[in-house]
């Protein structure tokens, strides 16, 4: 995650202003670098005032939803394939929310996970994000046969970094076909019906949202990709697979599972 610092603004820094119990106005003062001091100190943290990996962690201490265990064990039921040999070697498992009943939240309400080791050490993320079109293309579709919601599956060496839209780099889908389900009545629910899955090259690429601030609304952000909410959370996922695309090359697999999979 990028440092948060005196002179930011946001709602990263509400979040902070927050977990301290200081006035949350979204503008990181003098009166907040003080407070982050003060809590650095009493959790023999360096005492600069500065939001890093560490003080955020400490402070926000985000719990991950799901377990690497837990995402590994559904992910081999599945018949899938799980990669540990080597640095870097990535495990890139969306989990669709199965509690929502196919309902269109509009909001991110799944999850994008990421396992990998480092010279033997598990490193674990789970970031909240959309594996489902939002509510505007739900009810606009793109195409005559119905928006793409992607079919849960494992894609092996589909996805490469490359440019999303011209716009920004993420990983696109380059390299082979997925499976997506049609849905075109506009009902307001996803309609995962296997009579409707079309198989093809449909830029069904794993992007953000804003570049500026954490999404709470899709909207028209996903018209069928696997979308994050936080662009901070979409950066750190990009840094790690350009160190993947160093040892690995530029091809990499994105699984989909359903929350229902995981015990």
């Amino acid at each position: 995650m990028k440092s948060i610092k005196k002179g930011d603004k946001g709602d990263k820094v509400k979040q902070i202003q927050k977990a301290l119990g200081i006035t949350t106005d979204g503008d990181f003062g003098p009166a907040t670098e003080l407070a982050v001091m003060k809590f650095q100190g009493q959790n023999s943290l360096g005492a600069d005032g500065i939001v890093g990996p560490n003080t955020w962690a400490k402070l926000i201490n985000p719990k991950p939803k799901y377990t690497r265990e837990q995402i590994k064990a559904a992910v081999l039921s599945k018949g899938y394939d799980w990669f540990e040999n080597g640095n870097y070697n990535l495990n890139i498992i969306g989990v669709r929310n199965s509690d929502t009943e196919g309902k269109v939240t509009n909001h991110y309400d799944d999850n994008m996970t990421l396992s990998y080791n480092i010279d033997g050490t598990e490193k674990f993320y789970c970031w909240p994000n959309t594996t489902d079109p939002g509510e505007y293309w739900i009810d606009h579709p793109m195409n005559t046969q119905g928006t793409a919601i992607l079919v849960p599956g494992q894609y092996k060496g589909v996805y490469k970094i490359s440019s999303h839209g011209g716009r920004y780099t993420a990983l696109c889908q380059r390299y082979g076909k997925v499976k997506v389900y049609r849905d075109g009545n506009k009902d307001d629910l996803y309609d995962f019906n296997s009579d409707t899955i079309t198989e093809g090259s449909y830029g069904i690429n794993i992007h953000r949202s804003s570049a500026y601030k954490t999404g709470t609304y899709i909207n028209k952000y996903s018209a069928g990709c696997q979308v994050f909410a936080d662009p901070d959370d979409f950066d750190d996922f990009m840094e790690i697979c350009h160190k993947s695309k160093d040892i690995w090359g530029n091809k990499f697999t994105y699984t989909l599972i359903e929350s229902k999979d995981i015990v």
